[in-house]
């Protein structure tokens, strides 16, 4: 009963307060002018009549500003001065007075104007006083404050999510947590049937599960149960859809925030939001909480602390580390972590009785992809001799992420030509539009810089052919797409350790542009730019990163603990830096060599195919094979110059 009349007692609106203060201070401001508003009212023009008349028996000038007019016992009744009666409330008289008063402009003008009423012989006295109105003035001088005070109450119930009226003391609700409850009975239907892919880490987190549906299995052996486990891997991957199907198997209770959901402009809100998400949990518990992006706030503490040792951040981060593993720590809560920059990511965070287990979710290879692609036709209308394992070999490198959105770019290209279903033709458009970007037809190109575009792909493709180790030609294509002015497709070979021999025709093969233009044309333009870039970092690479040259040996310069920072300071003297640039340059120069030699022997055969670009604009497999043959593989290899035993980065996986 007691608890029934708590919850029925009225709360008190706070904009009433708002209003209360308000209305006092309009109040103040009208009434604050010392009994002004009890006296009759008149003007200038009425003050001369009476004055002229000798009605007037005194004067009062009050702040300089406003006259009160003190009228004489006799004057009193007469007719014109009959109003003073209605204007009071009891209908008599005010004897005392002041009777009249009223604003006059200049003190100057006003008092001359009573000093010649003086020399008329108008009998009546004036004087000056000075009256303060304390109160007022103490109210205007703290006004700012107040409306400081107001605004920065109304900003606090706006962010702690309270709308309209609720109890002042809800204004601290900015340090209670934003992680959103899903509840195991109805909002979590994600299970990993739902998961295509990523058998390797759903196969780890199916443990973690096994944890939280029967932790006596583990634990009546002496075992713990993980505190948690880190989800990485590039974006798109399936990170977060893991982690919901985790959720969605175990049965429990399921906290979800973003890393950045921690941080605010206020001191000490971080850390207070960290123990409440932790309070919560653990009073759901067995819980889990999944903590998107967690770099936000677990990055490596000490590194570019510009803001000295008290940073809102580390404190955010010393916080979570206590709750993870600290004194008290409740073991029925399973944190679940996801980020693509573990490297940055503090050792405190990433050690054992934390996060026990790394769980690394790789790119998927092609069956992966295959079972992505299922799951994502599902929805739509497509033809019945589509082949997904066609589509699944069309797309190396792409993500889940990025499978769903050929899916549905394909199934947009389909409804924008009326198609009733979508077809084989509507996913390579789509591949083609996510890679390359929209065409652009209506581009204006000159005849001479179509030529030379159609001769620098057509260089490309040539000495992809030729070459052994290269991707093989899908397509090329001289229209405009996006910011390139024309675009080669490839589809590389899925390697898992790539070879220096297969790095160096790679290299070569994207040489293959700028040699044709230098053979053919007889000049190089600026369109080789992403070519140049490409191969600099890669041999870049092979020298620095992967130890694959003589001269700089077995050496590598890779950190990949991301703890040092190679921008401001090398790692190596400025004599290695000076070797390290002329084997960048050797290697480079080697290969543009190579692939100008390709071309030289193949002139003919590069022409035609640059005159069959220019014609249809378009050209696959089937026009080289027509032009240039099989393809002869290592035969054109043992021909060309000998290479030195130099590698580079990785395979392409996209063209």
């Amino acid at each position: 009963m007691t608890e029934k009349k708590k919850q029925n007692k009225p709360r008190i609106n706070p904009y009433w307060l708002y209003g209360m203060v308000i209305v006092l201070l309009l109040s103040i401001s009208f009434f604050g002018d010392s009994g002004m508003q009890s006296t009759g009212k008149t003007n200038t023009s009425e003050f001369e009549r009476y004055l002229n008349n000798e009605d007037i028996e005194k004067v009062v000038i009050q702040n300089e500003k406003i006259a009160r007019i003190f009228l004489k016992r006799e004057a009193l009744d007469k007719s014109e001065h009959q109003a003073l009666k209605e204007e009071n409330f009891l209908g008599q008289t005010n004897v005392q007075g002041p009777h009249y008063a009223f604003e006059f402009g200049d003190l100057k003008l006003f008092q001359e104007k009573l000093e010649r009423a003086k020399a008329n012989k108008v009998e009546f006295s004036y004087e000056f006083v000075t009256i303060e109105n304390k109160f007022f003035d103490v109210i205007l001088s703290f006004l700012p404050i107040i409306v400081i005070v107001l605004v920065w109450i109304f900003i606090m119930r706006r962010m702690s999510g309270n709308g309209g009226g609720g109890a002042g003391g809800q204004i601290f609700n900015i340090g209670k947590s934003k992680a959103k409850l899903f509840d195991e009975k109805t909002d979590i239907t994600v299970s990993f049937k739902d998961v295509a892919g990523l058998e390797g880490a759903k196969e780890e987190v199916q443990e973690i599960v096994d944890f939280l549906k029967h932790p006596q299995k583990y634990t009546i052996l002496g075992g713990k149960i993980p505190k948690g486990a880190l989800l990485v891997g590039q974006p798109g991957t399936g990170k977060t859809l893991l982690a919901k199907a985790v959720a969605g198997e175990a049965n429990v209770p399921f906290f979800s925030l973003s890393g950045s959901d921690f941080v605010e402009m206020f001191v000490g809100v971080g850390a207070s939001r960290v123990r409440d998400l932790f309070k919560q949990a653990k009073d759901k518990s067995p819980a889990i909480i999944f903590i998107d992006e967690i770099d936000a706030i677990g990055r490596a503490r000490g590194k570019s602390n510009m803001t000295g040792s008290n940073d809102e951040r580390e404190n955010t981060l010393n916080q979570l580390l206590t709750e993870m593993d600290g004194f008290g720590t409740n073991t029925n809560v399973i944190v679940l972590a996801a980020t693509n920059r573990a490297d940055v990511l503090d050792k405190a965070l990433m050690r054992a009785g934390r996060f026990d287990r790394q769980i690394y979710v790789d790119l998927p290879d092609v069956r992966e992809r295959k079972e992505i692609f299922k799951v994502h036709l599902k929805p739509l209308k497509t033809t019945k001799t589509l082949d997904i394992d066609f589509l699944s070999k069309q797309t190396p490198g792409f993500s889940g992420a990025d499978i769903a959105n050929v899916c549905n770019e394909a199934a947009l290209i389909a409804a924008r030509k009326n198609k009733k279903s979508v077809g084989k033709q509507d996913f390579l458009d789509a591949v083609d539009r996510i890679i390359g970007g929209l065409e652009k037809k209506n581009k204006i190109i000159t005849q001479e810089e179509k030529k030379t575009i159609a001769f620098h792909e057509a260089g490309h493709a040539m000495v992809s052919w030729l070459l052994e180790f290269a991707a093989p030609l899908v397509k090329v294509t001289i229209v405009p797409r996006g910011q390139s002015l024309g675009a080669a497709w490839y589809l590389p070979e899925e390697r898992m350790i790539v070879r220096a021999e297969q790095m160096l025709d790679e290299m070569c093969a994207t040489l293959g542009g700028r040699a044709a233009e230098k053979v053919i044309l007889d000049k190089i333009s600026t369109g080789a730019l992403s070519d140049l870039e490409k191969v600099t970092r890669q041999a870049k690479a092979m020298v620095t990163v992967y130890g694959l040259n003589e001269e700089i040996g077995n050496v590598t310069y890779y950190d990949s603990s991301g703890q040092n920072d190679y921008n401001f300071s090398k790692p190596y003297s400025e004599e290695t830096a000076q070797v390290i640039d002329k084997e960048i340059s050797k290697i480079i120069e080697l290969q543009y060599k190579r692939a100008c030699k390709l071309v030289e022997d193949n002139q003919d055969k590069l022409t035609a195919l640059a005159n069959r670009l220019l014609e249809k604009e378009v050209i696959f497999k089937d026009d080289l094979v027509k032009i240039l043959g099989e393809r002869p593989y290592g035969k054109i290899k043992k021909d060309s110059p000998p290479v030195e035993n130099t590698g580079e980065e990785t395979a392409t996986k996209k063209a």
